[in-house]
């Protein structure tokens, strides 16, 4: 039975999809895994992946995702999958998710395989009704190629989650385990937004007991302020699933009062915050 705090990867046993309950997304979200090696641009504290590497996904074989995703879609439509495997509060197919074990955008194949994703939900009739969505680090926005992509999510009125979790060079450095530039990083975000319906994803918890301290707080809070006319809205969630990085031990969720305290700071900006401790 899927749950919220397991999001195997190999839960249907294909190479490149994979469902997960997701308690953001409000059912079954269809994951696609571009990065079947474990690798990735970034490498988060928080991150769930064993084995996490630096790099970019091998070449992706689009004929085979394709078939995967018909084969699980048969599966969740016409056959016995939710009954057999979903909870009954959460039986019913809300997006196909570009996510997986890295960077989805790392991946050279990244845009054709969401034209791939599209013909299937167009054959299965489904277009309408289950989104597209990626989720992204937002760090490879430079690439056309990815942009297309982007592009064609929006066409298609999907969504991109995109992930700030600190808004300042020393709080990425400490959370992402990367080098970023809070502006280029905003003007990524405002890039993404122009594409495509776009949400910040932002994971809030502590390290070594501690939470972002108050400066950093400011400078996310500053950031969310000058592109909230732009973006959907803010997906604030806490710890779900363990991480599986070195400093895993240090990772904790803050009390309930401390993380609702920062998502109405958020919502007081004029932003709609989707909440999940």
């Amino acid at each position: 039975m899927l749950g919220v705090s397991d999001h195997s990867r190999d839960s249907a046993g294909m190479k490149y999809v994979y469902p997960v309950v997701s308690r953001r997304a409000g059912g079954v979200s269809v994951g696609v895994n571009l990065n079947v090696n474990n690798a990735c641009n970034w490498a988060c504290v928080y991150c769930q992946v064993p084995d996490l590497k630096r790099g970019g996904p091998p070449p992706v074989d689009l004929e085979l995702l394709e078939g995967e995703l018909r084969t699980f879609l048969e599966r969740t439509t016409s056959g016995d999958f939710m009954e057999k495997h979903v909870p009954e509060g959460a039986r019913r197919l809300v997006d196909v998710a570009f996510s997986g074990n890295g960077e989805p955008t790392s991946a050279a194949e990244f845009a054709p395989a969401v034209g791939r994703v599209a013909l299937v939900l167009r054959d299965f009739g489904l277009v309408d009704t289950v989104k597209i969505r990626l989720i992204t680090n937002g760090s490879l926005m430079h690439r056309p190629d990815v942009c297309a992509g982007i592009a064609d999510i929006g066409t298609l009125d999907g969504e991109v989650w995109f992930k700030v979790d600190r808004a300042t060079s020393a709080g990425a450095a400490q959370v992402n385990k990367v080098n970023l530039d809070p502006e280029k990083v905003r003007a990524s975000l405002l890039k993404c937004a122009e594409l495509a319906p776009t949400w910040v994803q932002t994971c809030y918890f502590a390290i070594d007991g501690v939470v972002p301290d108050a400066a950093e707080q400011a400078a996310y809070l500053e950031l969310i302020a000058s592109v909230r006319e732009k973006i959907r809205g803010v997906h604030l969630y806490g710890l779900a699933r363990p991480s599986m990085q070195p400093d895993a031990e240090k990772l904790s969720k803050p009390s309930l009062d401390i993380f609702h305290s920062y998502a109405k700071a958020i919502a007081s900006l004029g932003v709609k915050v989707v909440a999940n401790p």
